[in-house]
């Protein structure tokens, strides 16, 4: 089946439709889709996935596309590959585990089609990669704001290329077709001619950043130090004071630009949690309890290492809630995953933070707020209270009696707000 334009559907815009649907695609080991319920095949054994679409006019429609069929996401820690659709159903079909987890199941995969007698490799995705692809294909984030899946229209070329190349395998070449595309060609190359003159013709603007800059950032901190000592002099302070900063130094037109926030997408921040199983909130219970204001036992529930919630912060953002990503694990953290942290739940041990950029606590709680949640009435560990200001104490009531969960979280998140304020979460320019 083709498309609209006369080229093959794309595999991830059907997948995300799939998804969203809530009608998965079912591997097959065949493309003919009356054989695909009852092939109960497994992604080593099987060769193609059917999707299951519909429309007003035709209805309900198999689709049969090759798991080998390379897609548009692009991973950038695999050398810019284009990864293939096996691996993009595998990836989504473990969203939900954990990253060692992840990689056993890709191994185990991997062994099964080499014993299937299969030469591909199911590609094992990064944490960063991994975490973008699964949000994108929920539609969590929008078509064009993921960082690794390219345009359609850029992957417009790849998919002529595997339509010519099926005609070609099918015998012969749709002359139809052919004729239509090369008038189709044609004006879409005038519209650009015309576009160009148009864009050529317009008067660019700018804010009173970019007349006063340019569009390069220069950095005049050399000349901005040599003159304040020419013009102001050294300032003298008392011994183990620090040197007062000259009043031609804190002249805004002389401060170089901020880096504008990329458009449309905010850093979502970043709450990590103690691992530790003597800890009262672990990712079982965590997210009942910032969103519901309800202690519950953190047995069972889910497995996941990574979370995601929302909370509308006025302080920080009074218009549009925050969305939250809640970890216990920062062994796959990219070094920008840091500067996005804002809160860390500690039980005082200090191994907690062995895999983190500050590995000791005042360091660690002067960038993010440090949260202890023990039981009322019992004592705070010794190393909490050595830790100071950094780290706020909370404590909840034992047995049923949970109505003051919900005093004890809105004063979490009033700890959590006063931070990413300090922090400069919120203002104009910055996060």
């Amino acid at each position: 089946m083709a498309t609209t334009d006369g080229l093959p559907p794309d595999p991830l815009a059907l997948l995300r439709t799939s998804i969203a649907a809530g009608t998965l695609p079912i591997p097959a080991t065949t493309a003919d889709p009356s054989t695909a319920a009852e092939s109960n095949a497994s992604l080593a054994t099987a060769s193609h996935l059917i999707f299951n679409t519909s429309s007003a006019a035709d209805g309900s429609q198999h689709i049969a596309i090759p798991l080998t069929q390379s897609t548009r996401f692009i991973s950038v820690a695999a050398g810019n590959k284009a990864i293939d659709l096996r691996s993009i159903f595998f990836c989504w079909q473990n969203k939900d585990q954990s990253a060692g987890n992840y990689i056993a199941a890709t191994s185990t995969l991997n062994e099964e089609l080499k014993q299937a007698g299969r030469t591909e490799n199911v590609t094992s995705i990064v944490f960063a990669e991994k975490l973008d692809l699964n949000q994108w294909l929920a539609g969590d984030i929008a078509e064009e704001e993921s960082e690794f899946i390219r345009s359609l229209d850029f992957n417009k070329a790849a998919r002529a290329e595997a339509r010519d190349a099926a005609l070609t395998a099918a015998g012969g070449e749709d002359v139809e077709m052919r004729d239509a595309d090369l008038a189709d060609g044609v004006a879409a190359k005038r519209e650009q001619e015309r576009l160009r003159e148009i864009y050529a013709a317009e008067r660019k603007m700018g804010d009173r950043n970019t007349m006063l800059r340019g569009t390069k950032v220069q950095d005049f901190s050399d000349v901005r130090k040599k003159y304040s000592t020419l013009f102001f002099g050294k300032s003298k302070a008392a011994p183990g004071q620090q040197q007062p900063v000259p009043a031609l130094i804190s002249n805004p037109a002389l401060r170089p630009p901020v880096k504008a926030a990329q458009p449309g997408r905010r850093p979502e921040p970043i709450i990590l949690l103690s691992p530790s199983a003597s800890s009262l909130l672990r990712m079982p219970n965590i997210k009942s309890f910032l969103e519901e204001g309800i202690y519950t036992t953190p047995d069972g529930g889910t497995s996941s290492n990574i979370l995601h919630l929302t909370r509308t912060l006025p302080a920080v953002s009074p218009t549009k809630p925050l969305r939250f990503i809640l970890v216990d694990d920062p062994a796959s953290f990219r070094p920008d995953y840091w500067e996005r942290l804002v809160a860390v739940f500690t039980t005082g041990q200090t191994w907690q933070f062995k895999n983190y950029k500050w590995q000791q606590p005042a360091d660690l709680f002067s960038h993010a707020l440090g949260i202890y949640v023990g039981w009322k009435g019992e004592l705070v560990p010794d190393t909490v209270k050595g830790w100071g200001r950094g780290v706020m104490v909370a404590q909840i009531d034992k047995g049923g009696n949970r109505w003051r969960d919900r005093e004890v979280v809105e004063d979490v998140w009033r700890g959590i707000e006063g931070r990413m304020k300090e922090m400069g979460w919120g203002k104009e320019g910055q996060r």
